[in-house]
């Protein structure tokens, strides 16, 4: 398990507390095959579960979390099968990815989406993000984990697409708490100006 700013991975289901591995063992099953690698994440967040939730299930505007998303088209209406076109910003290996979104539960707080095409080298992706509510410093917080599965494509091992999309999703999780925080804070203090 490597631990860092608050972020906990494992390629190898151990290392996480109970609580973790029970969310993950739940709803995290991903079929993994011969060529592929899979890992889960876990951050947690110090905001309500409501706030986080409101970004994760906007899969039609990741880019209110996700750093290196620029821009997101969505035809149509937003419901299970959409696909959705992302813009990537530089500094990536890609420019587009285009995505359809598996499954959105808002009572159980999951969603599940698999990239369909564009120009790079995440082939056959997958990836399920759950939200649960926690206390944090006793206050309202959220448990969030990601996982996914991944094709290890030609010249590259298990360890090394494992660590890019880790490196990228940490990334975009440590977003998530930053924006969800910063609206937490702002969800607190409405209140007080309003007097």
């Amino acid at each position: 398990m490597v631990t860092n700013d608050n972020i906990s991975i494992n390629g190898n289901g151990n290392g996480f507390n109970k609580m973790e591995e029970e969310f993950i063992r739940r709803h995290h099953k991903h079929d993994v095959k011969e060529n592929q690698c899979t890992s889960s994440l876990v951050k947690h967040v110090k905001a309500p579960v409501h706030l986080v939730w409101s970004l994760v299930r906007r899969f039609d505007q990741p880019q209110k979390y996700k750093p290196f998303v620029s821009r997101c088209v969505v035809q149509g209406d937003l419901q299970i099968g959409s696909v959705r076109e992302v813009n990537v910003k530089s500094g990536l290996p890609a420019t587009t990815s285009t995505e359809r979104l598996e499954y959105l539960d808002d009572n159980e707080h999951i969603l599940s989406m698999t990239i369909v095409g564009g120009d790079h080298r995440l082939k056959n992706y997958s990836s399920i993000v759950t939200v649960h509510p926690e206390v944090i410093d006793g206050r309202p917080g959220t448990l969030v984990i990601e996982s996914f599965v991944v094709d290890v494509p030609d010249g590259n091992t298990k360890d090394e697409t494992c660590y890019f999309v880790e490196a990228l999703i940490k990334c975009n999780l440590k977003s998530l708490a930053d924006v969800s925080e910063r609206l937490a804070i702002q969800d607190r203090t409405e209140p007080i100006e309003r007097l």
